[in-house]
């Protein structure tokens, strides 16, 4: 597998270059009031995403599971700069940071550091080398 890095020789090139790319998780778990888990405001998302312009600078994207369900309410940042991941996203103000965040960035043109909200909410999904019993 071929990850992305800043060389410029890729065969393929898009038009529609972006900031990052938030991917929010609205899976099995992530959202699911009837499960006792806090609610994604997905429709306000969109609906404010849509507002303020952003989709052409930082792409929005509400998908199924992200994975680390444990930590249920995953949102996973991605861009050129790498990948941040942030989980138990439990209150609007969580959302409202990161749409915030989503805003001054993109007004910046480069991507701002998160907030101390959602740093505080940051973790690592992948297992390391180092950690692997023998």
């Amino acid at each position: 597998m071929t990850f992305i890095d800043k060389r410029p020789d890729f065969p393929l090139l898009t038009k529609r270059t972006i900031l990052a790319h938030i991917s929010i998780c609205r899976g099995c778990c992530c959202g699911a009031v009837e499960k006792g888990k806090p609610e994604v405001p997905v429709d306000w998302m969109k609906d404010e995403w849509k507002k303020r312009g952003l989709k052409k600078r930082i792409q929005l994207t509400i998908t199924g599971c992200l994975g680390p369900c444990d930590l249920s309410n995953v949102v996973n940042i991605n861009s050129s700069a790498g990948m941040a991941w942030c989980g138990t996203l439990r209150e609007f103000g969580h959302y409202s940071a990161l749409l915030e965040w989503a805003a001054v960035s993109a007004g910046a043109g480069e991507l701002a550091p998160l907030p101390d909200k959602l740093e505080k909410l940051q973790f690592d999904p992948f297992l390391r080398a180092d950690s692997i019993a023998s």
